[in-house]
């Protein structure tokens, strides 16, 4: 009974890896095929690198960790084996014709998962079988997730993406008047941040062990994410030329990139308007502004508040008044049966009040879904961390005070991502996240 039910877990996994498969696979479709070599982002790799990182990341996890098998194309192998984010500098510089053809690419893809499958199907894994081992299921889990990271922070890449450069998906915008927002208080207590190592623990990456409790003091957050609005408030005030919001490295990075407004703002004198996905927008003063850390951080100044702690978003998040926490702000229910801009529901966001009863026992609005949230606190290992052998870069190649925590999800995001002890980070200076923010006071 215990084998069928291993096998039954197995099985779950592997289709959910499919389903992820052919998600990805749309989502590629989006880009016209003569764009397929475009770099949208200047710090990521062109899109055909990610075509065939995805399967690549899987092969030389399975081949190495689970079934041991020769590599055929250990060229392409290594090729499409590692992103890359360049921090402030050191821009990649190829050419389009320094990478493989669509069709060696394409063909490539399709050898892997052949192989993958096979080997799958076979169901002989040796090397999990060793003492440092790891299971199917963690494999699996791995790439899953691996695979539905980049099936959001592709759909970045595409959002920069002129609009004559993708097939247009339908969608109906939706807008509300301007909401005010107002500062809720949170009184003192625990938040728990992490997982526990154990048998029974879920999945999780490495950064997300072990689990320890901190106390928070009382605080206030806002009730809503700050919306385009209240941004739009900061700039009329002078904020993008007031130095006295910006430490000295953000400051000169915005003067050096010429940055006077969100990245998905488009500004044609005083006309301002949202940069969607398929389409130019009018300006939706009630969804939450995306930008980077270093522009948040220059609101939170200007405001004369700060971006909450990872510790306070939890607190906030997944505490009660009975000091207790929940696995979710609303509860303990599964979020595909709460309302809520996430599971790819949407490709751009909605109005920050859209969702009410997305909210925490606190009556804090919105905290998973519709946009990612920064924190104060740089992205660093727990008390406890231990890298990954399977991925052991996964992290820690990020521990270097470079990066900040961001926490919640965005419309793009996997349910999977919505579990309370999962972290996301980027560099403070990255605008092109689904990512925006909520301040703290005393």
């Amino acid at each position: 009974m215990a084998t069928q039910s291993k096998l039954t877990a197995i099985d779950q996994l592997r289709n959910a890896v499919l389903q992820a498969r052919a998600s990805s696979d749309r989502l590629f479709e989006i880009v016209r095929e003569d764009s397929l070599y475009e770099r949208p982002i200047l710090e990521r790799h062109r899109i055909i690198f990610y075509i065939g990182h995805l399967e690549a990341f899987d092969w030389n996890l399975y081949r190495t960790h689970l079934f041991s098998l020769e590599s055929r194309t250990a060229a392409l192998d290594q090729l499409f084996a590692f992103g890359i984010d360049p921090v402030d500098g050191g821009l990649p510089t190829d050419q389009p014709g320094d990478w493989p053809s669509l069709s060696e690419v394409r063909n490539y893809v399709q050898t892997l998962r052949n192989l993958i499958d096979d080997a799958l199907d076979a169901g002989y894994f040796p090397l999990a079988a060793k003492a440092d081992g790891f299971s199917p299921e963690t494999l699996l889990r791995a790439a899953y997730e691996h695979r539905m990271m980049h099936a959001e922070t592709l759909a970045y890449m595409f959002h920069r993406l002129p609009y004559s450069r993708k097939h247009p998906q339908s969608q109906d915008p939706l807008f509300s008047p301007p909401v005010e927002n107002e500062m809720l208080e949170i009184p003192a207590g625990q938040a728990t941040l992490g997982l526990s190592r154990g048998p029974s623990v879920p999945f999780g990456w490495d950064n997300e062990f072990e689990s320890f409790t901190i106390n928070v003091r009382r605080f206030r957050i806002d009730k809503f994410m700050v919306t385009n609005a209240e941004f739009l408030r900061f700039i009329e005030d002078g904020g993008y030329r007031n130095p006295q919001f910006w430490p000295s490295e953000d400051w000169q990075w915005k003067e050096r990139q010429s940055i006077s407004h969100p990245a998905f703002w488009n500004q044609a004198g005083s006309v301002r308007s949202f940069r969607g996905m398929f389409e130019e927008l009018p300006f939706p003063a009630n969804w939450p502004v995306y930008v980077s850390h270093a522009e948040a951080s220059a609101y939170a100044r200007w405001a004369k508040k700060s971006l909450p702690t990872e510790a306070q978003w939890h607190r906030a998040a997944y505490g009660t008044p009975q000091g207790t926490e929940q696995p979710y702000p609303w509860g303990a229910d599964a979020p595909s049966s709460n309302p809520g801009n996430f599971d790819f529901r949407r490709w751009d966001p909605a109005p920050v009040n859209a969702s009410p009863s997305n909210k925490s026992e606190f009556g804090v609005v919105g905290q998973l879904g519709n946009g990612w949230e920064w924190t104060a606190t740089p992205f660093a290992p727990f008390p406890g961390f231990q890298a990954f052998a399977f991925y052991p870069g996964y992290s820690a190649n990020f521990f270097d005070g470079k990066h900040y925590v961001i926490k919640g999800g965005s419309a793009r995001s996997a349910p999977s991502f919505l579990r309370r002890s999962f972290r996301n980070w980027f560099q403070p200076h990255y605008q092109y996240a689904y990512a925006g923010f909520r301040c703290v006071s005393e």
